[in-house]
């Protein structure tokens, strides 16, 4: 198959001349002078490094993924239906219903409502900016919010002594954003550390100021391995990450990169954060120091590596007996990772979650302690979450608890955000009026559910629970929650944790090759005689 994006991506708003490109180049067949469209190449001469992102002007409001085919993903995979009998329920025709199904599960002692929860959403903007909605979405969902990396490294006002940190009002600000609304039955608000945040003992000061429960250390993520990345776009700002030690590129200290900002021709600087090299003996350690701080649990979350490092990272998982760890595969980011770490670098999540699987039951077979697993990478709908749970039961229940999900909970929250803002302009577009209704108690058919439960002067309200909010909910408890409940009551299996690899069958044979699931006209095979015979 020809690259085809190879010289042109939507992401960072490149396109080619013509339509029938070289299939080997990405380039137009023939590139002549007077061309005025900015392919990859053109406008990688004018910009240079900024071409290696997503479009910088749309940095905060806007998440990115690949659109590389990778040969295997979940629709390559089919969920077989029955007919008869029911698990996890009496065979009764008036109680066998799709809405009995229970979709609860436990992901690393945490009760969800939900089998989905948020990745870490940390210092990229997009994040912060969406705050409100996904962490108050989260909690009114039952399901767990990941506070990212950076957090504290970022905020402006922090208190950080001798290189600690003692007061982060963002921080605190994301935490009881989320418990305003949290049951404390299902769910939890999670805090991410990285190597910067290890460093300035974020923590120690979440678990011991803020009352956390649950640390996620980070080892990586399925967008890129170099460490996270967010876009600057404030010189004295810059300056200041600088100072705590961050690496600033280009140098906004540096007198000639100042005047070129000041000029205009510098738009923005890149904020890094350091990579861990993690070894056994001390990551088992750092757990058990966690816990001794008052860490009642302990996450760990890594990224699309090699097989090798899938078994390193389970390995110490499993020493150190992680509460729940979320490998998140090749495809997607939620902020500015490079365009081609998200196409070219890693291990997709279908191929990824096969691996992690061997490695668990090898572990299993020679009675290891096995973490609870939840599966990240592209999920965006309930048959990709079935797929991903049913095909981690080999008998036993599942090893996948629950799907850890990114860009789309922003996608919910930013969509409802801006309808919401469109609707108090006067400014909805009149197909979408004409259909839903022109205010956002019309439009959210999840509306009079949250009145009933929180009272109507509490939804869509500024101190309450924002439409962002709603909009959230209404994906994740509405559309996701009931299509679980329908596939799962297709193939009869009442409880989540019922449904298996028997429940699927792959529809090409290199997905069954992959995943080790049969091949879709191979299923039953060996029955079928005895059934008409019989």
């Amino acid at each position: 198959m020809p690259d085809i994006h190879a010289n042109w991506k939507s992401t960072n708003a490149t396109r080619v001349r013509v339509p029938d490109i070289s299939p080997l180049s990405g380039m137009c067949p023939i590139c002549i002078k007077e061309c005025p469209v900015l392919c990859e190449i053109g406008k990688s001469a004018f910009r240079g490094r900024e071409v290696l992102y997503p479009e910088p002007e749309q940095f905060g409001w806007s998440t990115a993924a690949a659109n590389k085919d990778f040969y295997l993903d979940w629709s390559h995979i089919q969920i077989l239906s029955t007919v008869r009998g029911a698990e996890g329920i009496e065979p009764d025709p008036d109680k066998a219903l799709f809405p009995n199904v229970d979709i609860t599960t436990e992901a690393g002692g945490v009760k969800l409502r939900v089998p989905v929860i948020i990745a870490a959403l940390g210092s990229t903007a997009v994040a912060k900016n969406n705050w409100d909605g996904l962490a108050i979405g989260a909690a009114i969902s039952g399901t767990i919010m990941t506070v990212g990396e950076n957090v504290c490294g970022m905020d402006p006002n922090s208190k950080i002594t001798n290189g600690k940190v003692e007061d982060s009002p963002d921080m605190n600000y994301r935490i009881e954003t989320y418990r305003k609304f949290w049951d404390e039955k299902y769910g939890d608000i999670v805090v991410q550390t990285n190597v910067e945040d290890q460093r300035l003992g974020v923590d120690v000061y979440v678990l011991s100021k803020l009352e956390v429960n649950i640390i996620e250390r980070k080892w990586g993520q399925g967008a890129k391995a170099i460490g996270g990345e967010v876009r600057i776009y404030d010189l004295d700002k810059a300056i200041m990450l600088k100072k705590r030690g961050y690496l600033v590129i280009p140098d906004p200290e540096d007198p000639v990169v100042q005047e070129a900002f000041k000029a205009g021709v510098l738009k923005s600087f890149e904020r890094h954060s350091r990579v861990g090299m993690p070894n056994q003996k001390d990551f088992v350690e750092d757990i058990e120091w966690l816990r001794e701080q008052g860490a009642k649990k302990v996450f760990l979350k890594t990224g699309s590596y090699r097989p090798e490092i899938v078994a390193f990272t389970l390995k110490c998982a499993s020493e150190a007996k992680i509460d729940l760890l979320t490998f998140d595969g090749t495809g997607g980011g939620t902020g500015m990772s490079p365009i081609n770490h998200m196409h070219e670098l890693g291990v997709p999540t279908v191929y990824l979650e096969a691996i992690v699987l061997k490695c668990l039951e090898i572990l299993k077979k020679h009675g290891k302690y096995v973490p609870d697993i939840a599966m990240a990478g592209g999920f965006v709908n309930e048959g990709q979450i079935f797929k991903a749970i049913a095909m981690s039961n080999f008998g036993d229940g599942p090893y996948v608890k629950t799907i850890s999900m990114a860009r789309a909970p922003i996608t919910a929250v930013m969509k409802a955000t801006y309808f919401s803002e469109l609707a108090e302009k006067g400014r909805l577009p009149k197909n979408f009026a004409d259909k839903y209704g022109d205010k956002p108690e019309k439009f959210f058919i999840t509306v009079s559910e949250l009145q009933e439960k929180y009272g109507e002067d509490v939804v869509g309200k500024k101190d309450g629970i924002p439409w962002s909010a709603v909009g959230l909910y209404t994906y994740f408890v509405d559309k996701l929650g009931t299509g679980i409940q329908q596939l799962c009551a297709g193939v009869r299996k009442f409880k989540l944790h019922l449904i298996n690899r028997n429940d699927l069958a792959c529809l090409t044979e290199k997905a069954a090759r992959v995943t080790g699931l049969p091949f879709i006209s191979d299923v039953d095979a060996d029955k079928l005689e005895s059934i008409l015979l019989g």
